[in-house]
């Protein structure tokens, strides 16, 4: 069977248990293999068991309209930001409405005592009524109808619990006010005074401002993203054959174009600087604060901008191809995953609302009948007891907070790494990243630059230039760093490449072929040796004393002799050593794994300070290494090379230069757009920073449910006289889920090394 997703887009959700109401219903549907809703993100990303046709799509919108949510096929992100920012204004608006006709209503309610009658009416309590119905009938309306829905599917959250709760205050209070036009009701309300229009008043205001504050915090949350994504320009100027220019949409442009990009405007596709030099400013990609030259031959990439001069550069890629474009699809991945943690919080929520609501009606009842012995100094009657136990209870309850506890610190998290050149790709890996305590280091390309060169070509039979041109042959179709530096050395030294024919790969030992009718290798010493090929005790000594050195050394052979030998060196990146040092500082282990010499890997291992080593490992036992670890912690693997690739994905987190093999990108979980070590250290420190706010703000949103809901049912009431009056309740659920998006948002502060 294929798997084919669909992503939509949700409105209407306003807690975790709505997010858990799209979740079931969909996945009901027999070709739904999966759905998981992005609360922060109002969307929904649906696998499906099947090819997906349009049928299937509109039954998914179908079954979400009919739980009560709107939903419709997902729209370009900036589109959808647009659409969020007007309604964060109207949703501002309305908040405006409600207040300023819930403060006159605390005025007459809570300030005013007498102010006449009206006929038999009390003038006070109906002048409160007045305003009190319309913000209820009007400002509550989307309240009141999503929970009707809610209801009728047999789900409930929080807009039950904010229909529930305003509906029982108004109809109590309504029916105190109208009691003397209500003759069989007067007897029972006769000796009620104390009514609710400004809690439920105050209630939907409130509710109505959390709302209104969390939409503004979602937005900055994904502010990071959205910047990325504006970043790519519309159009661009193509220079044709005939030297014009011609103004074209960046989606229409073809691989190979040669474009012109002005001082002050945006690179528009990934591509090679063909004509010009300048400054470009990298920051939003990479999170380089200064600006980097570039010249003829260099590589560019979109969304970088040029500052100083024109650059005319030639494409390397299609428009959904470019770095930015796959940096933008990262982001958005991870940002729609949902982490472990999440599912245990989703799994709390589905079941909490109800649970609330029977907990607030046996509370209710309770005071019902024994308020009059436990409540004796109170001013009001049992059955406004009752009444303000069953609406506070209700509305501060809610369980805003858990739901937005951990997508928005994940969804701020994700977007701030991207920011400084951090693509996290899984929200797992996020997650596992904190727990670290084991990190192993590919040493070509990790810890060294990962660009070696020819240092010395070293003759023991036959001559220089045969042992390069046999040497650049074999390697002809090798992506692998010491390959390149072979080419080069044999392209400056004006050799010619010899064509090798049967040319086989050996992993982790080096290269055969055919020159005419001579075998000829390349490789290290257990090649040559498995090869039947001697290598004389002083010949091996010599090589090891050169490794020591930290030089790696690569044999050359033809038949049975062996030609020489080249010596290839590659620098030590310069922040290797202080990003090594960090991570031992943070109690993190550290561990070389490397298929190079023991002498090569010690002499690299000492100058950055890594005393544990693997050496001489084959690609295919670098997987088994990583997996023997893993059984004393949670181990990050970061490489870059083919070889790397199945480490990459067995470790707990994957970790790839930015400039590794595209099997190594695909199989790692976080991406190094710098390929930097330093960033690998700020990548795991993002994640311990990211489960903190999670940590904190779960920590955060049980408390407040586990002080606020036994305190509204009324525990301290007996011993205190105190009792949480609704316009209380709704503002302290409302500022609930405020703080804990507040403190996700802190993460915008996180930079990498601070």
């Amino acid at each position: 069977m294929t798997e084919e997703t669909l992503s939509l887009s949700v409105s209407g959700m306003t807690c975790a248990a709505c997010a858990a109401s799209v979740e079931r219903v969909l996945s009901k549907l027999d070709f739904v293999e999966n759905a998981s809703v992005n609360l922060p993100m109002e969307k929904v990303n649906i696998l499906f068991s099947r090819e997906i046709t349009e049928f299937d799509s509109d039954t998914c919108v179908k079954q979400i309209e009919g739980a009560g949510f709107g939903a419709k096929e997902l729209a370009s992100p900036l589109s959808v930001r647009e659409e969020n920012e007007k309604s964060v204004k109207k949703q501002l608006n309305r908040v405006i409405t409600a207040f300023s006709l819930s403060i006159p209503v605390f005025f007459l309610t809570m300030v005013i005592e007498d102010f006449g009658t009206i006929g038999s009416l009390n003038l006070r309590l109906t002048l409160a009524m007045i305003p009190s119905l319309v913000i209820y009938s009007y400002s509550g309306a989307e309240f009141h109808r999503r929970a009707w829905k809610s209801i009728l599917r047999g789900t409930a959250n929080m807009d039950v619990l904010v229909h529930l709760g305003t509906s029982v205050a108004m109809i109590w209070s309504c029916a105190v006010t109208l009691s003397p036009l209500i003759s069989p009701s007067s007897v029972f309300f006769e000796n009620s005074s104390h009514v609710f229009f400004d809690g439920a008043s105050f209630i939907i205001s409130f509710v109505l401002l959390g709302n209104y504050l969390e939409s503004n915090a979602k937005l900055k949350a994904t502010d990071a993203v959205h910047g990325l994504m504006r970043l790519q320009p519309k159009q661009a100027s193509i220079i044709q054959e005939d030297g014009t220019i011609l103004l074209m949409p960046v989606s229409d442009i073809p691989r190979g174009s040669v474009l012109r990009v002005l001082a002050g405007d945006t690179i528009p596709l990934d591509g090679v600087v063909e004509k010009g030099s300048a400054l470009l400013d990298e920051s939003m990609m990479t999170g380089e604060s200064y600006p980097v030259m570039k010249t003829y031959g260099d590589t560019v990439v979109a969304g970088t901008i040029v500052m100083d001069s024109t650059l005319v550069i030639r494409t390397n890629s299609l428009v959904q191809e470019t770095m930015l474009a796959k940096v933008i699809t990262l982001v958005d991945e991870a940002q729609n995953g949902k982490a472990p943690i999440q599912r245990l919080v989703d799994r709390i929520s589905a079941i909490f609302v109800p649970v609330v609501v029977l907990l607030a009606i046996l509370a209710s009842v309770f005071w019902l009948i024994f308020a009059e012995e436990l409540a004796t100094k109170s001013s009001m009657s049992s059955a406004e007891i009752s009444v303000m136990v069953l609406v506070s209870s209700l509305v501060i309850a809610c369980p805003c907070a858990l739901g937005l506890a951990t997508p928005t610190a994940l969804v701020v998290g994700t977007g701030q790494g991207a920011k400084f050149g951090l693509l996290i790709k899984g929200i797992e890996a996020l997650e596992k990243s904190h727990s670290t305590t084991v990190v192993v280091l590919d040493k070509t390309g990790t810890i060294t630059e990962g660009s070696p060169v020819v240092k010395g070509v070293n003759v023991l039979n036959g001559d220089r230039e045969e042992i390069l041109s046999i040497s650049s042959g074999l390697e002809f179709e090798s992506t692998h760093p010491i390959a390149s530096a072979i080419h080069h050395e044999c392209d400056k030294s004006d050799y010619s490449r010899l064509k090798i024919d049967d040319i086989e790969t050996q992993p982790g030992l080096g290269l055969s072929g055919k020159l005419g009718s001579h075998q000829v290798r390349i490789g290290n010493v257990d090649l040559m040796r498995s090869s039947g090929i001697d290598i004389s005790d002083k010949l091996d000594e010599k090589l090891a004393t050169r490794a020591e050195n930290g030089i790696t050394i690569v044999l050359v052979a033809k038949d049975d002799v062996i030609l020489g030998w080249i010596e290839i060196f590659d620098k030590i990146r310069d922040t290797s050593k202080s990003s090594i040092d960090e991570l031992r500082k943070n109690g993190i282990d550290v561990v070389m794994l490397t298929g190079d010499r023991i002498e090569v890997a010690k002499s690299v291992a000492s100058s950055v300070g890594i005393e544990n080593i693997i050496a001489g490992v084959k690609p295919d036992q670098k997987a088994e290494y990583i997996r023997d670890l893993q059984q004393n912690g949670t181990v990050a693997m970061i490489g870059d090379g083919i070889n790397d690739a199945a480490a990459l994905a067995i470790a707990d987190v994957g970790i790839a230069m930015g400039s590794g093999s595209e099997i190594a990108l695909e199989s790692a979980d976080i991406v190094l757009v710098r390929n930097d070590l330093s960033d690998a250290v700020a990548a795991l420190d993002l994640g311990r920073s990211t489960m903190k706010k999670i940590r904190e703000n779960l920590v955060w949103a049980f408390m407040y449910n586990v002080l606020g809901i036994p305190l509204a049912m009324g525990v301290l009431f007996p011993s205190t006289g105190v009792l949480l009056p609704p316009a209380f309740a709704a503002a302290a659920m409302s500022m609930s889920s405020v703080s804990v998006l507040g403190n996700s948002l802190r993460l915008k502060r996180w930079k990498p090394g601070v």
